[in-house]
């Protein structure tokens, strides 16, 4: 089973990504919405929710996690890779590997939380492998509310995509990396408004993509990993906006179970 992690409905865009691109493997996903979001907590808070939250993915049968959470990814994954023995992928790196791949000019734009875009980890990462790269991050506190709050198309959703997008603009980035799994549900907007000749990088298919290739070459793993296409959908706090939005983004019928960690 693959356990997946986020602090709200933007998980599940990795969810649909792991669906997509490895089909037939059982998952359980934990959305805490509870406590969503972690862009606005300390680096402690974030790390103590990640390491329950994957103590209960394991609870439930996990043998591979994913941690579907730029900030929880950008400030926890250290702690956990020493805590925990199981293979465990955050979405920064693969990101990161893809849009180095496809970069024209290696002039990168971030969109992230505070706690993401404060912690420097994209640039970190990217100047280790390009130093010459440019990076430029925007911190966009509003987007992970308007989208848990169903908000993608709203004229207002619009307005302040804009207003974030612009500092961007002008430094004339030619790759953006979402760096929150919240943010490829504005995929249509922040392409709009970023500018078509911008490559947007999706870390919700970067990452699956590299639980893919780690699966086709581990097949000890592989084999611990039920097959029996189900799917557990686990919440901290069971809101109508969720269910909605779940729905939509994973285009079946569901069934969500609140859990208090």
């Amino acid at each position: 089973m693959i356990g997946i992690f986020d602090s709200g409905v933007g998980g599940l865009t990795v969810v649909r990504a792991i669906l997509e691109e490895i089909p037939g493997y059982d998952i359980v996903y934990f959305g805490d919405t509870a406590h969503t979001p972690y862009g606005t907590k300390s680096s402690e808070t974030v790390i103590s929710y990640t390491i329950k939250n994957i103590e209960f993915l394991l609870s439930q049968g996990a043998k591979v996690i994913v941690i579907a959470c730029n900030t929880a990814s950008s400030v926890a994954t250290a702690e956990v890779l020493e805590r925990f023995s199981i293979p465990i992928f955050e979405v920064i790196t693969p990101a990161v590997e893809l849009a180095l791949q496809i970069s024209r000019n290696f002039n990168f734009g971030v969109i992230g939380t505070r706690a993401t875009v404060t912690s420097g980890i994209y640039e970190k990462k990217i100047m280790e492998k390009h130093p010459q790269a440019k990076v430029y991050s925007v911190a966009c506190p509003l987007l992970v509310p308007l989208v848990e709050e169903g908000w993608m198309n709203k004229p207002e959703t619009s307005i302040i995509v804009k207003k974030y997008l612009l500092p961007l603009k002008i430094r004339q980035i030619d790759t953006l990396i979402l760096g929150c799994t919240h943010y490829p549900l504005l995929k249509k907007v922040i392409q709009r408004k970023i500018g078509r000749r911008v490559r947007l990088i999706d870390s919700s298919i970067s990452v699956s993509s590299s639980v893919r290739a780690f699966l086709a070459h581990n097949a000890e793993v592989k084999q611990q990993l039920g097959q029996n296409r189900n799917l557990m959908l686990f919440v901290s706090d069971v809101t109508d906006q969720f269910q909605k939005i779940a729905k939509m983004t994973l285009k079946t019928d569901l069934t969500l179970k609140c859990v208090k960690l």
